[in-house]
């Protein structure tokens, strides 16, 4: 099996490589985003402040070398990471995590806090493509929200190699990981010009998705989706979406 993957070109590219080669498939890596830091920093004056990717925990953190500003202080704040992969990246950057919640997407994490931020100010650290279900949801429960762009996600140069393979017929499975995923990869198909050719390619592969919001997105651009592990991470993604593509073979 061929299968693209579309995550940043750093180590999250290369773990994903590596785990697609060790369950038997053939890799794609075509990065459908880089990141862009502004080099804000959460605000510091906040009773919540709320982590929503390793990126953001990075750049808060001033552990990219790109970033020399100076390392964000939550203060008195509860920490709130959106998943335990945020999570442990706050904690290996020598934080306290307070709330996480038990699901991980912006509605678990809604829904973990709403009775406890009435009257409350709460920060949200996130990239400028982060969903308004959370802001919108804390708000509704009455908090006070201040949203800090930490990081802008753009397509990279040079993507779409995973679009001129399904639009050959050659792609057999593709692992996207956000709804602006799914949107680069068609900007990318149209620039090529295969725009059309690479949705008929992916209705004969299997597509992968994380979460229902990047499923609504791909369905509402034409793309048929076979899989979305209910567990919102890349592994469970990628081993699912391998597992339900493989060839099955009969005497």
């Amino acid at each position: 099996m061929t299968v693209a993957a579309f995550r940043p070109d750093d180590e999250r590219l290369a773990d994903a490589v590596e785990l697609i080669e060790s369950l038997g498939a053939t890799p794609v890596p075509d990065p459908m985003l880089a990141v862009e830091p502004t080099g804000a920093r959460p605000r510091s004056d906040a009773d919540f402040v709320v982590l929503t990717s390793k990126t953001g925990v990075e750049l808060a953190a001033g552990l990219r070398s790109e970033d020399s500003a100076e390392r964000w202080d939550p203060g008195d704040a509860t920490v709130c990471a959106i998943g335990e992969p945020t999570a442990d990246v706050l904690r290996e950057a020598g934080y306290d995590v307070d709330v996480v919640p038990e699901e991980f997407s912006s509605s678990g994490l809604v829904d973990a806090l709403e009775d406890d931020v009435d009257g409350a100010r709460v920060e949200v650290a996130r990239s400028d493509h982060g969903s308004a279900v959370l802001t919108d949801g804390l708000a509704a429960a009455g908090a006070y929200v201040h949203e800090t762009i930490l990081y802008r996600l753009v397509r990279p140069e040079g993507a779409g190699e995973s679009a001129e393979l399904a639009a050959d017929g050659d792609l057999d499975a593709a692992l996207f990981t956000s709804s602006l995923t799914v949107e680069h990869f068609l900007d990318a198909a149209e620039e090529l010009g295969v725009r059309e050719a690479a949705i008929e390619g992916l209705a004969a592969a299997t597509v992968g998705v994380i979460g229902d919001p990047t499923r609504e997105t791909a369905e509402s651009l034409g793309i048929d989706v076979d899989v979305v592990p209910e567990r919102a991470d890349f592994e469970a993604l990628a081993c699912e979406t391998i597992e339900d593509g493989a060839p099955t073979y009969t005497e």
